[in-house]
């Protein structure tokens, strides 16, 4: 019998709406910590990596979000392939680039595992018996989809109907199931052999690529062109964005499952959550009176609410069933029944052109972070924090001068001719106009403040003449 190979791909695309404040366009809930002390991007590759056979993961992401799921990864002692989509096309047109990959990979019997990489999961055993269940199914040639066990009436889910055994852990899917009203769930759960559809997928990458030739051969043909076209790019594969935006925008489940005899399901019962919202962190590690609490809080006669502080003390008086989310920059208020409706307040961001929607307070780079302490009428000052062996490109500024103050560390400075090492307590001042850069050649993180001072603070005032991390121009 052949080695076994599966290939784990995380799919970390996500627009950061519907755990606003903690979440931003730029920093989605897949990196965010909120159900331990890793992301869930970390808790989905580590789960990945402890399969049989499993490869190094493949994460398929953005062009915004490759440096942050390159360093979660390497941080959670799971480094991978990060590929980057141009656009975002579903998950029909990254199954099929992700099944190209693997049988280039390591050869057309690959198994490849399709996930979100921003869901929870809670019973890694049952997650892992579920796992060998379709493995044996996808390697027999079926394509395996999940069913997880319906623990309410769902509204928010698709449900997948079971069909015929398919032994010996396994069914037919009999139906897909669309988004149903309250009523309708409700009948489809006291029927029983109805499931959610989890969004996970399990298959041999040739028999997903035969299947996906015969039912959507235009797309096949545009993804096997964006991979073929794509080009590496330090760590990541950039792919082709012509070919790639010309692939339709669809499901995977609609462009092959809901269409081929070889669907097949396998039930979950592991304590599967999509995270789509602050009540399910509201539910989990609740103290004697329903409270979950995260952060500088201090509760009084208070019941069955989730607070989450990051910079300062918030205090809840005589509240029940409320979720409060306080931020650097933003403070949510809403109750349990309406939290599903923080995407609107996301929206209204949007339009009125804030960044609060987009951007976090701490704003996250190749070399590490930044975030921003205060800023005035032509002024603004910043925390800065390089990795170990990390630095900042070679730069100018036109409309700014800086002043840096080392507080932990120690930096290499660059300024025009100039190369210089500053200590713990040391400073520095960057006039306008001068090429600097800032690199940490310690073991340590680097920690400075940075004060700015002139006419146009914008992070758009910058010019890139040298870049180890290929970015160019502002």
């Amino acid at each position: 019998m052949s080695t076994l190979h599966l290939l784990p791909v995380l799919l970390a695309g996500g627009s950061g709406t519907r755990l606003w404040p903690l979440s931003r366009e730029l920093y989605p809930k897949q990196f965010l910590s909120l159900v331990d002390e890793h992301s869930l991007l970390q808790n989905t590759a580590h789960r990945a990596a402890a399969l049989p056979g499993a490869l190094p993961p493949l994460v398929i992401c953005g062009e915004p979000h490759r440096f942050i799921a390159a360093e979660q990864l390497r941080q959670a002692g799971t480094p991978g392939c990060v590929m980057l989509e141009p656009e975002g096309r579903n998950t029909a047109p990254a199954a099929a680039v992700a099944a190209l990959h693997a049988q280039e990979r390591s050869g057309p019997d690959t198994l490849v595992f399709l996930m979100a990489a921003d869901h929870a999961i809670r019973d890694q055993t049952a997650f892992r018996t579920a796992v060998d269940h379709a493995v044996a199914l996808a390697q027999a040639g079926r394509i395996v989809t999940f069913g997880i066990q319906p623990t309410h009436p769902e509204t928010g889910y698709g449900y997948l109907q079971a069909g015929e055994p398919l032994p010996p852990h396994g069914h037919a899917v009999a139906r897909f199931i669309e988004k149903p009203p309250l009523a309708t769930a409700q009948a489809l759960i006291a029927q029983g052999g109805h499931y959610w559809n989890g969004g996970m997928f399990l298959f041999r990458a040739d028999v997903f690529l035969k299947e996906l030739e015969r039912l959507e051969p235009a797309m096949l043909e545009q993804a096997r062109e964006a991979l073929a076209r794509g080009q590496r790019d330090l760590d990541f594969v950039r792919l082709d964005a012509a070919a790639f935006k010309a692939c339709r925008n669809d499901s995977i489940d609609y462009a092959v499952m809901e269409k081929t005899a070889l669907a097949a399901l396998v039930t979950l019962d592991a304590g599967w959550d999509d995270v789509g919202s602050w009540t399910y962190l509201a539910q989990r590690s609740a103290d004697a009176r329903g409270n979950r609490v995260r952060g500088d809080v201090l509760l009084e006669d208070a019941d069955n609410n989730l607070v989450q502080a990051t910079s300062r003390l918030v205090s809840l008086v005589g509240v029940r069933d409320h979720i409060v989310v306080e931020t650097a920059d933003a403070i949510l208020v809403t109750t349990r029944d309406h939290a599903q409706d923080v995407k609107k307040v996301v929206q209204r961001l949007k339009a009125d052109g804030r960044s609060e929607a987009q951007l976090h307070p701490r704003v996250f780079r190749p070399w590490g972070w930044y975030e921003s302490i205060s800023a005035g009428e032509r002024f603004q000052v910043k925390r800065i924090q390089v990795a170990p062996g990390q630095k900042l490109s070679l730069q100018m500024h036109h409309h700014r001068a800086e002043h840096w103050i080392v507080v932990h560390g120690t930096a290499r400075v660059t300024c025009e001719d100039k190369v210089f090492l500053l200590a713990e307590n040391e400073s520095t001042y960057i006039p306008l106009g001068h090429r600097h850069r800032l690199e940490n050649p310690g073991a340590i993180p680097l920690e400075i403040i940075e004060v700015q001072s002139g006419g146009y603070l914008g992070e758009d005032d910058i010019v890139r003449f040298e870049d180890i991390y290929g970015r160019s121009g502002g």
